[in-house]
């Protein structure tokens, strides 16, 4: 199995310099992972450091914790959009999801739509370290029907990041073209592998040179 095709390199720590976003792109290159995920405020450098090649550029909207305002979230998308993201990784508002209210969907659909008018991939951020099963697969859902191409675990800042069984869950709730993307705590290539076989499509890791070294 060509586990870097599945690997998105990810640095999202505060303490992130220059010459670590550096350092991120030239291990893509060098590793043939699928992608790279910055901040927002790194995605204008990573793009110039990627050039021509195929690695994809992917940033977060509404991290870590999902609460932002929607035109905020819609901002964040446009901002890393223009300046050449290829992907976007948003949190979605999981209060909102709590509270029961349909605004859930509506800002999912929002940000999608605007993803899409620009060919651009979405993944949403459920948090399932937040969740119990049944509003995995009912949050799962709730993010295929409002158009999203993705639905990814966690961000890795909550208590706990992608495990299988999640994984098997948030597969069996959506459609097939929508993917699964599991992120947080996956550190191993057994893990690694464990996921793709539970159904998931990406890996989001820091640990890429580590699995796939083994």
């Amino acid at each position: 199995m060509d586990l870097a095709r599945y690997i998105e390199h990810t640095n999202l720590t505060p303490t992130l310099t220059i010459q670590a976003i550096d350092q991120l792109v030239e291990e893509a290159r060098q590793y043939n992972f699928l992608g790279v995920c910055v901040p927002p405020f790194w995605v204008k450098r990573a793009k110039r450091e990627i050039g021509n090649s195929s690695i994809l550029l992917v940033t977060v909207a509404g991290f870590p914790l999902g609460y932002n305002m929607t035109e905020t979230k819609m901002d964040e998308i446009q901002r890393a959009i223009d300046n050449g993201a290829d992907e976007i990784d948003m949190v979605w508002n999981i209060s909102s999801f709590k509270t029961g209210i349909p605004w859930t969907k509506i800002e999912v659909a929002k940000c999608s739509k605007l993803c899409h008018d620009y060919h651009k991939i979405i993944k949403i951020i459920i948090e399932t370290a937040y969740l119990t099963d049944d509003e995995i697969v009912q949050a799962s859902k709730i993010c295929a029907d409002a158009g999203a191409d993705f639905v990814k675990t966690s961000t890795g800042f909550a208590s706990s990041g992608a495990n299988v069984e999640h994984i098997r869950l948030m597969r069996k709730a959506v459609p097939e073209e929508v993917g699964i993307k599991a992120s947080g705590g996956i550190k191993t290539r057994d893990q690694a592998i464990a996921m793709i076989e539970a159904g998931a499509s990406r890996l989001g890791t820091s640990s890429g040179i580590a699995i796939v070294n083994k």
